[in-house]
């Protein structure tokens, strides 16, 4: 028989042999190097482009032709949705035949109307946020998940994860995420600029049409009185959480006119009075703008479910109940459940559907209580599906708004626009950059009282060997552990970002590298500036000049492994972990430990990737060449000069400019894999298959 190969499983396969190709290529020299890592970038961007023409000339069949039009107003009809993850291997072997899948959604069916608020509610675990998430097609790509069902934009259906539907998606969809993290240093204007600049490039908008529609969100949103107060984070004061949950709504309206929004519980966290405005917000969007606004919500309080207009309650994966508010109180009174006069109807229903689990008799009759709901609510949909369909209001007929050209910037557009950004958040950081810097200082200050005034006796060769290798295992981790934290939460606005197709990889690395380069310099360059003199090492301006461009390339190297490091690991926990264990093995083959002649043949590659061991080296030339030790008297050891300890370490014959050139392949290697794996591991979405 025939053996069929999935698609997915060759595109990993080319995206491995890619990587293997690369790092091949990398580790000859460079004659070879540079224009065989030029021409795989040239046949990657080739196969991307051949990909997007398939699944566009797939999408034209399949599509046959469904018709788009600019009308304004989108219906989201949604039907038998169904939603299981898979158990682990763990769980698995724990359970054996009675590890089953897990059901998160169970045919659960509903739409939302332009110009009305849609809650979902229920307890917790009862699927509101995967919910949610389906009807934004924002369900991260797994294995493990099953997703299926049909999810439909006035007809025409946009539940697969293709480029057509995803363009189409990220105009129509505004997705507002439970987690709202933005660049702390920035103000809530500055935030909404950039935002802006992301969707109105300068090729189709000017300045004054920008500005115009960062003032009309910021008044529509109601924070035009905080629009000069910076975003802030835990160590920097900002706008409050209420604030920030409207921001992040702005942030997903400016410069584009999403059809649909959808939040995920938009009042988590925050107080009562706050938790008001953001609903307020949400719901004078739907009116005036005559969108469908969806958002899951736990527990409101009475005047927020006054503002309500639709309600989708579920149960344990299932729907118990979707439709008009108003109506709800005589669907549950004509199933024996009347919402108390004196109660709040939003936590009554949430109660009423959630299972008591406090003794085995309650879980029985809530569970029987449930089952029961959401069997009559099943009944009722397949007794009137046809009816309630043809009640929808809105636009019908296979139309759906036109997704509009690509709206994204070019490349020196989106780099100056990031490169903006980032400067603005390095260069406003106070708190963390007098921390680098007097960390730097009691370094500095430490080593240079521990190592006071070398002199030329034979005991300060060793006093010298050791300072080199301590000032270069600082640098490098001062620099790692610096990277591994801020990125691993940079890379949640990242993801977010490019999941709307924001802006480019490439122009983004490139803009974060620019703009961390003189202050990622300042420090390094003021540990050198203090230890050198203290030191006493070779009191030549050329061999400072050296020593100081060596702690700074080994900087930026050692960031550059953390940027490889973090764009792999799943949280700061995991990035805290991997990181230090990495930077030890290059330390053990820093040349300083293990001579680079006796290291194993299986380990040489690490001796050759050691950021570590390159600085040591430049730092011990730079330092030994030319140096004349005094005798000490004794019969056997004396080393007469500095030739004589390069020979011993493993490094005479070279350089500070060999070591220096090794740095920077290290950290041209990890800057170009670090791209490769953002490239690799962008936000990609499951599929709603019918």
């Amino acid at each position: 028989s025939r053996v069929e190969i999935a698609p997915a499983a060759v595109h990993t396969s080319a995206e491995m042999l890619e990587l293997a190709a690369g790092i091949a290529l990398w580790s000859c020299p460079p004659h070879i190097k540079i224009p065989g890592v030029v021409g795989l970038a040239a046949l990657r961007g080739i196969r991307a482009k051949l990909r997007e023409r398939e699944e566009e000339l797939g999408n034209n069949n399949n599509n046959n032709g469904d018709a788009t039009s600019t009308r304004d107003e989108v219906v989201v009809r949604w039907d038998d949705v169904r939603m299981t993850i898979q158990p682990t291997k763990k769980e698995k072997k724990k359970l054996g035949a009675e590890a089953k899948p897990k059901r998160i959604l169970d045919g659960v069916s509903g739409a939302a109307k332009p110009g009305r608020l849609l809650a979902i509610m229920g307890p917790s675990g009862s699927g509101k946020t995967s919910l949610l998430n389906a009807l934004a097609a924002q369900v991260p790509r797994s294995k493990r998940f099953t997703l299926s069902g049909t999810l439909r934009h006035n007809d025409v259906s946009v539940g697969k994860d293709t480029r057509r539907n995803r363009k189409l998606l990220n105009d129509a969809v505004a997705y507002v995420q439970q987690q709202d993290v933005f660049y702390s240093q920035l103000t809530v204007r500055e935030t909404l600029e950039t935002a802006a600049a992301m969707r109105m490039p300068t090729s189709r908008h000017t300045q004054t049409q920008r500005s115009d529609a960062v003032d009309d969100v910021l008044r529509a949103m109601g924070i035009a009185h905080v629009a000069s107060s910076k975003v802030g984070d835990v160590k920097t004061r900002g706008v409050s959480g209420g604030e920030r949950k409207r921001l992040a709504l702005a942030c997903e309206l400016v410069g584009g006119s999403p059809h649909v929004v959808c939040c995920d519980e938009p009042t988590s966290g925050l107080d009562a009075f706050q938790a008001q405005r953001v609903v307020e917000s949400l719901k004078k969007l739907a009116v005036d703008a005559r969108r469908a606004v969806v958002c899951s919500i736990h527990q409101p309080r009475g005047s927020i479910v006054a503002m309500f207009d639709d309600l989708c309650l579920m149960a344990n994966g299932r729907c118990v109940y979707q439709g008009a508010w108003t109506d709800a109180g005589e669907w549950f009174d004509r199933l024996g459940h009347p919402i108390p006069s004196n109660a709040n109807p939003a936590e009554f229903l949430v109660d009423l559907v959630s299972v008591d689990t406090s003794s085995d008799a309650k879980q029985k009759e809530s569970e029987a209580r449930v089952d029961a709901l959401a069997a009559a609510w099943d009944k009722r949909v397949d007794h009137e599906g046809a009816d309630a369909e043809n009640d929808v209001d809105g636009p019908k007929g296979g139309s759906v708004p036109a997704a509009s050209a690509d709206r994204r910037a070019g490349f020196a557009a989106q780099f100056f626009m990031l490169l903006k950004r980032s400067w603005r958040q390095v260069r406003r950081d106070g708190a963390t950059n007098k921390i680098r810097l007097s960390t730097s200082m009691n370094s500095a200050l430490v080593f240079g009282s521990i190592f006071w005034r070398m002199g030329l006796t034979q005991t300060s060769i060793q006093d010298r060997l050791g300072l080199l290798q301590v000032s270069a295992i600082n640098a490098a981790m001062a620099a790692l552990m610096k990277t591994l934290t801020a990125f691993t939460s940079e890379k949640v606005i990242v993801n977010r970002e490019r999941a709307s197709g924001s802006y480019g990889m490439l122009p983004y690395l490139a803009a974060k590298l620019c703009a961390e380069l003189p202050v990622g310099a300042f420090f390094p360059l003021a540990f050198g500036a203090v230890v050198y003199p203290m030191a006493g090492l070779h009191p030549r301006a050329d061999r400072f000049a050296k020593f100081a461009g060596l702690i700074v390339l080994e900087s930026f190297t050692s960031s550059a492994i953390g940027l490889a490091v973090s764009s792999v690991a799943p949280s700061t926990e995991a990035v805290v972990a991997m990181g230090p264990a990495v930077m030890v093995l290059f330390i053990v083959f820093g040349g300083y430990y293990v001579n680079a002649d006796n290291v194993p043949l299986c380990f040489r590659w690490i001796n050759k990737c050691s950021l570590i061991k390159w600085a040591f080296q430049g730092l011990c030339v730079n330092e030994f060449a030319g140096l004349e030790f005094e005798k000490s008297g004794k019969k056997y050891g004396d080393q007469s000069d500095g030739g004589a300890v390069l020979e011993r370490l493993g490094f005479d014959g070279t350089t500070a400019g060999d070591a220096a050139r090794e740095q920077v392949n290290v950290a041209s290697f990890c800057y170009l894999l670090t791209l490769y794996l953002l490239e690799k591991n962008a936000p990609r979405f499951q599929s709603m298959e019918p």
